[in-house]
């Protein structure tokens, strides 16, 4: 019997890891055995070391799904410095021979690693190519993008399930930092991973303090926020709402002394690369971001991050403040907090409801095409916005009616599902979808306005225990926070039904409520009096 690899030394031999951090080490041995793998693991913690041991151990080619160029060419560059074999990005820059000797070379088995963005599979000689390569691994990095419960939903990714299965099912294996449990269940259905072993480790970020400051009156709060980056350590990263927001705030900051930019979609890209290089070569203070800023930004000093206006989840606040402290030095995520702020959030997640007869009709022109359409096809038959079209195919597919093809077209389905059906189902799917966002807007106005800790707050919505106080919040600071000796007729984490609401999962206690998050009707907090006495949840 062959004997099973040393990890831990492979680690040390070729990445220099004194020791490997939680979780590394299943994941590595979970896709050296043949398992699909879902890793959930803190920005920073080093889940790219998991596909580089795994192919460094068990052989290429692996192809990796990252979403960004810079993402991709910064990889590249690492397993070229680590000398752990050939890797390349393969994307819209390169010439057609440039990606022509790319694929021959990873079917030659002379590339052991290729990044790409999953629109690069809508090219059908592309897929081919990578077919006949038959990779051992699939990576898909950032894999919450492909859960429209996430944060940061990218419709490009549906078609990755799609892809697997054409390049004949390698072993998958799916990353990312933050992926609450509605999240994490749909990574693996439209990833169809296989009976996946799930490695969820450290939600938790000790090192970074979290604080909130109440306001009412917009120009204090403003005042009040560029103080606090002024006072406090840089670089900073502070987060805005809107793209005017960021400029207003950056031009605040310039006024206050700091060299402050803003970084928001509306810009041009070469206005982007510049601000982004300034800030990662520590030529800025402070960058002025939307959410289009974030995402691969891999800079271990960001000594804050701060908070304009409420983000539209808790899992975008912790994807957002986790970019601090990733030296694990003290960092500060602040929040500087208006209760109308949380207005814009509910506007934003209220739209994009799907009605029976849009379902209908886009079901309608699948069906009466003559072969496989794309969103934009859809949109000049239906008329219908692009975005309510990519949702309604996501439910029109849950249904059964259609199938996700991996060049991003949809093609009708077996036929074994009436179209009426299908199209009511979709909808009742989409309103429940909207239902769920706009709790989720409810959850994080709860830890804004929770009095108790706010780390036990956030690792309990990602479904991890934690015993308050944690001695790093503003609230454990004022001694506002105690163990909690409250009454939990329920663990943590178990299945209960309401008979209303339905199934669901219990989140987590506050004082004399508890948190469930129901699969139809998102999170509701319940008073646990009420529970007891009616007798409103009972165990699964």
């Amino acid at each position: 019997m062959a004997r099973p690899p040393d990890i831990p030394l492979a680690a040390r031999r070729l990445l220099g890891f004194e020791e490997l951090r939680p979780g590394q080490e299943e994941a590595v041995r979970a896709v050296l055995a043949g398992r699909d793998t879902l890793a959930v693991m803190p920005t920073g913690s080093g889940k790219s070391a998991i596909y580089e041991l795994a192919t460094a151990l068990g052989g290429g080619p692996t192809v990796v799904v990252s979403p960004l160029l810079a993402l991709q060419r910064d990889q590249v560059e690492k397993i070229d410095e680590e000398e752990l074999g050939s890797a390349a990005a393969l994307n819209s820059t390169l010439s057609g021979a440039k990606r022509e000797e790319l694929l021959d070379e990873l079917d030659d088995h002379e590339l052991e690693f290729l990044f790409l963005a999953p629109e690069q599979f809508g090219s059908d000689e592309t897929l081919e190519k990578l077919r006949a390569a038959k990779p051992k691994l699939f990576v898909v990095d950032e894999a919450h993008s492909i859960s429209e419960w996430g944060h940061d939903f990218r419709p490009e990714y549906l078609r990755l399930g799609s892809v697997a299965e054409t390049l004949g099912n390698p072993v998958t294996l799916a990353l990312t930092a933050t992926a609450a449990p509605p999240v994490r269940a749909e990574i693996v259905e439209r990833l169809a991973l296989d009976d996946p072993v799930e490695v969820v480790r450290g939600f938790d970020r000790p090192n970074i303090h979290l604080s909130v400051e109440l306001h009412t009156d917009d120009a204090h709060k403003v005042r009040a926020l560029v103080e606090c980056v002024v006072e406090g350590e840089r670089p900073a990263i502070v987060y805005a709402a809107t793209r005017r927001r960021s400029e207003e705030l950056a031009g605040d900051l310039r006024a206050a002394g700091l060299t402050a930019l803003p970084y928001h979609a509306g810009l041009h890209r070469h206005e982007r690369e510049d601000t982004q290089t300034a800030f990662m070569t520590d030529e800025l203070d402070v960058v002025v971001a939307t959410i289009a800023f974030g995402m691969g930004v891999d800079k271990p000093n960001v000594r804050a991050v701060v908070h304009a206006e409420i983000s539209d989840s808790v899992d975008a606040y912790y994807q957002e403040i986790g970019r601090g402290g990733r030296d694990g030095k003290p960092a500060r995520a602040v929040l500087f907090y208006r209760p109308e702020d949380v207005g814009l959030r509910r506007f934003f997640a209220g739209g994009g409801e799907l009605a029976v007869d849009e379902a209908l009709l886009i079901a309608e022109a699948v069906e009466e095409a003559d072969g496989p359409v794309d969103a934009r096809t859809l949109h000049d038959v239906t008329h219908l916005p692009e975005t309510k079209i990519v949702a309604a195919l996501g439910r029109l597919a849950d249904a059964g009616f259609l199938t996700l093809l991996p060049d991003g077209h949809v093609a009708k389905g077996d036929g074994a599902v009436p179209i009426d059906d299908a199209a009511e189902a979709a909808a009742s799917a989409q309103h429940s979808r909207k239902e769920y966002e706009r709790t989720r807007v409810e959850m994080v106005r709860g830890y804004a306005e929770t009095s108790g800790c706010r780390r036990e707050y956030i690792l309990s919505y990602f479904g991890e225990a934690f015993a308050a106080p944690c001695g790093n919040c503003d609230n454990c600071d004022a001694g506002r926070t105690h163990a909690d000796a409250g009454r939990h007729p329920f663990e943590v984490g178990s299945r209960v039904r309401h008979p209303e609401l339905g199934d669901g999962t219990v989140q987590r206690y506050g004082g004399d409520t508890v948190v469930v998050l129901f699969d139809e009707h998102g999170y509701r907090t319940l008073g646990l009096e009420i529970v007891e006495e009616r007798g409103l949840l009972r165990d699964v």
